[in-house]
C-alpha cells in the first residue's frame, strides 16, 4: 500500500473519538496525523454492502474495549470514490490500519470477532474484557434464563456508562418483551437515532417487539383453531391464526411449523404473509438461535423441493 500523499495539518482535536464517520476531506488529521500519537483503524464501506453491516459493530465493539489504545475512522465509499482510489479500495468491506502516518496491516472481507480482536492486539498489545463486557455477558445469561429483572438492571448500568451501546439497548428491549411490557420497550426504540437503530441487535429485538405486538396476548386457547383445521386441513387463515396464537403462548417452534406447513400448501398466500412471518420469527429469535437455523432449514426444504 503507497502512502498518502499530501502533508497534514491543523488541529487534531477532532480525531480523537473513538470512533467517528471520516471524508477525503478529513483524512489527513483524521487518519495521517492522528495516527502518529495512536494506531488508526480505517473501515471502508458501502449502505449496500451486507458484509459491512456484520464486520461494522463487531469492530466497533472490539476498538471500543481496547480503551483509547487505538481509534476507528469509517469512510464510506460511495461518498469518498476519491480516497477509495487513491488507495486502491477494490472490494468491500476494507480494512487498513495506520501508525506513523503511514499504512502498516489491513484486511479484506468480513473477520470473526476473534480476528478481529487478533488484529488489534497487534495494533495495541493485549485487550481484556471491559468491565461492561462482563456485566453484558452477566445480562446475556440472566436474559437467556428468563429472569428479566437482572438482566434488565444489568443491561440499564451498562446504559448508565455507555448510553449507545447496542447490545444494551437490544437487551433491555427483550427483557420488556419478555415481561409484556411493550409499551416500555418501544419508548426505548423510540428514542434511539437512526443509525443506531440499524445495528443487527437492535433490529432483532424491534423484530421480537413486533412480532409480541402481532401476536396478542399469552394464553390464548387454541383449541377452537385446532378443530378448525382438523375440520379443513387447507383453512390457510385458521393455520395463520393459530400460529399466531402460538407465538403469543412462547411456543415459537409449534408456529414455525405451521407457517412452514402454509407455505408448502400455497406459498403465495395472502401475499407470501406466511413467508414474511417466518422471516421476522428468524430475526427475532437471532441468527445462531437452533430455533431459527432448523426453521430456515425447513423453509429451504420447501422452498426449493
Amino acid at each position: 500500500m503507497e502512502p498518502i500523499i499530501g502533508q497534514p495539518g491543523g488541529d487534531n482535536s477532532a480525531g480523537m473519538d473513538l470512533i467517528k464517520d471520516g471524508s477525503s476531506a478529513t483524512f489527513a488529521v483524521d487518519v495521517a496525523q492522528a495516527s502518529m500519537d495512536v494506531p488508526i483503524i480505517v473501515d471502508f464501506w458501502a449502505p449496500w454492502c451486507e458484509p459491512c453491516k456484520t464486520l461494522g459493530p463487531s469492530l466497533e465493539k472490539v476498538v471500543q474495549a481496547a480503551g483509547g489504545k487505538v481509534r476507528l475512522v469509517k469512510i464510506n465509499i460511495d461518498e469518498n470514490q476519491d480516497l477509495a482510489g487513491q488507495l486502491q479500495i477494490q472490494s468491500i468491506p476494507t480494512v487498513y490500519a495506520f501508525k506513523g502516518g503511514q499504512p502498516v496491516d489491513g484486511f479484506t472481507g468480513a473477520l470473526p470477532e476473534s480476528q478481529i480482536k487478533e488484529f488489534v492486539e497487534r495494533l495495541a498489545g493485549p485487550i481484556g474484557p471491559s468491565a461492561a463486557d462482563e456485566m453484558l455477558e452477566l445480562a446475556k445469561e440472566a436474559l437467556d434464563n428468563e429472569d428479566y429483572p437482572t438482566a434488565s438492571n444489568l443491561y440499564a448500568q451498562v446504559m448508565q456508562s455507555a448510553p449507545g451501546e447496542p447490545t444494551a439497548i437490544a437487551g433491555i428491549v427483550r427483557c420488556y418483551v419478555g415481561m409484556n411490557e411493550p409499551e416500555q420497550a418501544r419508548e426505548i426504540l423510540d428514542s434511539i437515532d437512526e443509525k443506531t437503530a440499524k445495528h443487527p441487535e437492535i433490529a432483532g429485538a424491534l423484530a421480537a417487539l413486533t412480532l409480541q405486538e402481532q401476536a396478542g396476548p399469552a394464553g390464548v386457547d387454541t383449541s377452537e383453531l385446532e378443530a378448525k383445521l382438523a375440520a379443513n386441513p387447507k383453512d390457510h387463515q385458521a393455520r395463520y391464526d393459530l400460529a399466531m396464537a402460538l407465538i403469543g403462548g412462547g411456543r415459537q417452534e409449534e408456529a414455525i411449523d405451521q407457517l412452514v406447513e402454509i407455505i408448502k400448501q400455497d406459498r403465495q398466500w395472502n401475499e407470501e404473509a406466511a413467508r414474511t412471518q417466518l422471516l421476522q420469527i428468524f430475526e427475532a429469535l437471532g441468527p445462531m438461535d437452533p430455533l431459527a437455523v432448523a426453521g430456515r432449514r425447513k423453509l429451504s426444504t420447501v422452498l426449493f423441493s
